[in-house]
């Protein structure tokens, strides 16, 4: 009886320090010292404790070290050539921070001058790719080149690198969008990081496993390195391939790794006005534009790279908002009104659901002439009337400025007959203000997105519009009340 009480006692220390001490990690030490071996079931249960504590101490490490990743840790490598980086590197200007950002634009020859280095990537000459073949029908050999300069850009041995990011001389990046989007993956691991075409028939053709390059792709730096040692060996199994791109797919194939999809990456396999694709960005970072030479100027009246500049005022007080798309609803006029931020608001004059609202419009012409594929898009669309009287009136962002009630964007009018006579009409409107507080999203925010909510402001009145934007409460919908 004596020594069933002392076992009693025993054990109840026992549990009690068990609970007392799981979050600090001694499951293992207390059973082994009270009990020895007296209870194997219940020592492997406590070894099972301590490895899902040592487990999430892991995974709590990992997630601290992905959060603090920042533009240093990135290293570009910009695929370009003589003949376009005259032009093109006003593009790459947009974005290139020069005491912040590491890499390299490599070309097929150097220029004899480059007066204006101060504000671009240093520029490097790619390697002589001769030794390759390259047997693609209506391809380029310049392929082999740019599919290399993964290799060239590894071996400039940066120190600190987490992440190695590919584009063109024509992709525009979001640095800021960019690490927030890479902040979610722990650079250790091997991660091949980009997106598909926005068309069907590409992605058929060239692979829906692969990253588009002119999109731009990441790279994580422990498989990067892995990589440059073997690309060359791969490069003699693929001479029919048709891009660079595909070359280095075929090969991360090879080491057995798959694309992690991220749909803030835009290939922009598109053509005429890409209006309706921006005005209805996933909810997600934007983090590259392409084929701004093959789409209309994003804002009337300026030239490609003018209504880029103006798109980057935006950028550069809120870069992880931009085109982040929220709908309101007025039910006194039964408007249905689309906040694209930092780019366009849009006044539809009827009453639309919201998986109807955020459908991405057609105003664009497909990328290449073809069967019913050349036109599958890889998302939902609706189409653009070509009656103007029956199309949203759109507003195109006029300024932006910061104050200490928020951001505030002002949006002005895109010139439309006046065909809408009856009370309400939304080509009454003449400016729409927007105010918002700068948007910092957290990891869980970027692992589980949710559409922020808007509301039309009671003192919106006359020519002026005045909308909030601002977080969803708990269970909050998004529909005309």
């Amino acid at each position: 009886m004596q020594l069933f009480q002392k076992h009693t006692k025993a054990q109840f220390l026992i549990n009690f320090i068990l609970v007392a001490s799981s979050f600090c990690g001694f499951y293992v030490i207390v059973s082994v010292l009270i009990l020895g071996t007296s209870n194997p079931k219940l020592l492997v249960h406590l070894q099972h404790s301590s490895s899902s504590q040592e487990a999430l101490k892991s995974a709590t490490a990992t997630a601290t070290t992905t959060a603090n990743t920042t533009l240093d840790d990135i290293v570009f490598g910009i695929a370009a050539s003589k003949s376009s980086w005259t032009k093109r590197k006003e593009y790459v200007k947009l974005w290139w921070k020069t005491n912040n950002t590491k890499g390299c634009v490599f070309l097929d020859s150097l220029p004899k001058d480059n007066d204006d280095s101060s504000s671009l990537p240093p520029l490097c000459l790619s390697q002589d790719t001769s030794r390759f073949r390259y047997t693609c029908s209506g391809g380029l050999r310049s392929a082999i080149r740019v599919a290399r300069v993964v290799v060239e850009t590894v071996a400039l041995n940066h120190t600190g690198v987490k992440w190695y990011v590919f584009g063109d001389d024509d992709t525009v990046f979001f640095p800021e969008n960019l690490v927030k989007t890479l902040s979610k993956y722990d650079h250790e691991l091997w991660y091949y990081i980009g997106a598909n075409s926005e068309i069907y028939e590409q992605n058929r053709l060239f692979g829906f496993g692969m990253a588009f390059g002119g999109a731009g792709f990441a790279i994580s730096s422990s498989l990067a390195k892995v990589l440059a040692k073997v690309f060359d060996s791969c490069l003699e199994r693929y001479p029919h391939l048709y891009g660079s791109d595909g070359r280095v797919h075929s090969c991360l194939a090879e080491l057995g790794v798959g694309l992690t999809h991220e749909p803030g990456f835009h290939q922009v396999d598109l053509t005429g006005n890409t209006f309706g694709l921006l005005a209805a960005h996933p909810v997600t970072p934007l983090v590259s534009l392409h084929h701004s030479d093959y789409t209309d100027s994003i804002f009337p009246k300026m030239t490609r790279t003018q209504a880029l500049q103006h798109l980057f005022k935006a950028v550069n007080l809120d870069s992880q908002r931009i085109l982040q798309q929220t709908i309101c609803y007025n039910k006194k006029f039964s408007w249905t009104v689309s906040v694209s931020w930092g780019y366009a608001v849009q006044i539809f004059n009827d009453h639309m659901f919201l998986p109807e609202a955020v459908n991405v419009q057609e105003t664009f012409k497909q990328w290449k002439n073809g069967n019913v594929l050349a036109k599958t898009y890889m998302f939902n669309t609706k189409p653009f009337d070509t009656d103007p009287c029956e199309r949203p009136t759109i507003f195109y962002l006029d300024s932006v400025s910061s104050s200490k009630n928020g951001i505030i964007t002002s949006y002005y009018k895109r010139f439309l007959r006046d065909c809408r006579k009856e009370r309400g009409s939304p080509n009454k409107v003449e400016v729409i203000k927007v105010v918002s507080d700068k948007l910092d999203l957290n990891i869980k925010q970027l692992l589980a997105p949710r559409r922020q909510c808007c509301d039309i402001l009671p003192s919106s009145a006359g020519d002026k519009l005045e909308i909030a934007v601002r977080e969803c409460k708990d269970g909050e919908l998004i529909y005309m009340h």
